[in-house]
């Protein structure tokens, strides 16, 4: 499923800190989305949706009438897509968050998936962050969004259909039989806890990739223990502080990774049974000042080449512990 159309223009460069909207109010030139002086955590709905719900629709008045054919079907692009602002201040990191409040955002993250999941047009969650501008980012104060879909996006949809695939072949998950793989080899863990383990994937596909999972099989984040929140809470804060080592200046200083971090969940409402929780984080910086940009053969087609081992990654993401 494409979208025809679009949500309304958005700021195309990356916008002054005395000119962020995310910023508290009174602490800059423009209105802020947030009435308040400070705040710890701040969930809002986006001012340019992609999806929105049936209310901020207008009337379709060929709504009701079937497609022509199969291969022109349109619908209301219904959902929510929400922003969750991180910390009050424009100059921090997530990576620079305190445990207790990495576990504020982690809480929200799973409320907002549940409460968003129960929707009855909805179909996907996805929480994820976008950093740095390299990826695109027009506000660089720390946020990220939650996209709630209407119907099951491409990727999650191939990972559904893989997982369930492997269920009927093995009776086993795949997401935890990936894991116990990594586990065994041990040559692409990054770091362990009591409930998280970090590793690169097998087949990484960006000059920097690393995924986070439970050692417990859990669905969404809702699922989650308040142990397991707890815990994750410090695991994820030790994975961004090594992603921003993973790369030095000249003069020695460490760069902030540009990155995209999404957790896929199970859907809504199918393949919970064979759906395993997981964090995927990715950077298009495949050296200090060059970035990976896809070929022909990457885009035409999906045949991937990354001229980073896997291997290679993982050693030196263990080499830049906090």
């Amino acid at each position: 499923m494409g979208g025809r159309g679009g949500p309304p223009p958005q700021p195309h460069l990356p916008a002054p800190k005395d000119e962020c909207p995310l910023c508290p109010t009174g602490t800059g030139s423009v209105p802020s989305e947030v009435p308040e002086a400070a705040y710890d955590v701040v969930v809002f709905e986006n001012r340019f949706p992609s999806y929105a719900p049936l209310s901020d629709h207008e009337p379709d008045p060929d709504a009701g009438r079937g497609p022509l054919d199969d291969l022109e079907r349109t619908a209301p692009a219904l959902g929510r897509c929400e922003v969750v602002c991180f910390t009050s201040d424009h100059d921090s990191t997530f990576a620079e968050l305190t445990p207790g409040r990495a576990r504020t955002v982690i809480d929200a993250w799973a409320d907002r998936t549940a409460e968003l999941g129960a929707s009855p047009e909805v179909e996907q969650v996805f929480c994820f962050e976008n950093r740095g501008q390299q990826i695109g980012v027009t506000l660089h104060h720390p946020h990220g969004q939650i996209y709630a879909y209407p119907y099951l996006p491409q990727r999650s949809a191939a990972i559904l259909t893989q997982a369930q695939e492997h269920h009927a072949r093995t009776g086993r998950l795949l997401g935890a039989d990936i894991l116990a793989a990594e586990l065994e080899d041990k040559v692409r863990i990054v770091a362990e806890s009591e409930h998280w383990v970090s590793y690169v994937p097998f087949a990484a596909r960006w000059p920097v990739e690393v995924h986070l999972a439970p050692r417990r099989d859990v669905p969404d984040l809702p699922a989650l223990t308040d142990a397991e929140r707890d815990d994750l809470a410090k695991v994820y804060l030790d994975l961004l502080q090594r992603l921003d080592r993973y790369y030095v200046a000249k003069d020695g200083s460490p760069i902030r990774l540009p990155y995209i971090a999404g957790w896929h969940q199970a859907p809504a409402r199918q393949g919970r049974d064979v759906s395993r929780l997981h964090l995927q984080v990715m950077s298009v910086l495949r050296s200090p000042k060059k970035l990976k940009y896809l070929a022909g053969s990457e885009s035409g087609v999906g045949g991937w080449v990354n001229d980073v081992p896997p291997e290679q990654i993982a050693e030196r993401l263990r080499d830049v512990a906090p």
